[in-house]
């Protein structure tokens, strides 16, 4: 697997669910981290307002921003190399630039615990 960073511009949630409407691609690619995150895959998403240093500290994004401005933002590095400006990845391009199994992705699925009628020969 492979190392990405999601650099946001200032945003008050990441959710996107605050404020009078819901962004829906804001609410997309906060599902699918989560559901990566709860699969053992950490994806770094790093908001201008929460984590200002970030941007500071690192010089791949650093200099991004002194060249297109926060306009240009989001930001999607991997590997410390810029590899989509100006959106989100789409959930694929996240699989595909991270190296991330699909099944990582996927929700998990529940497991049947069969008939719970015992020998009654029917089911509940």
């Amino acid at each position: 697997m492979k190392e990405m960073q999601i650099f946001e511009p200032a945003l008050c949630c990441e959710t996107g669910v605050c404020g009078a409407s819901v962004d829906p691609e804001l609410l997309r690619i906060t599902t699918v981290l989560d559901r990566l995150k709860k699969n053992g895959i950490i994806i770094k998403r790093f908001n201008l307002n929460r984590s200002p240093m970030e941007f500071v500290t690192n010089q791949t994004i650093n200099t991004f921003i002194n060249q297109k401005g926060v306009d240009a933002l989001p930001c999607v590095i991997v590997d410390g190399k810029i590899v989509i400006e100006g959106r989100y990845p789409t959930n694929e391009e996240i699989m595909v630039l991270a190296e991330i199994p699909v099944e990582k992705l996927l929700p998990e699925q529940k497991k049947s615990a069969g008939c719970c009628c015992g020998n009654n020969g029917g089911c509940c």
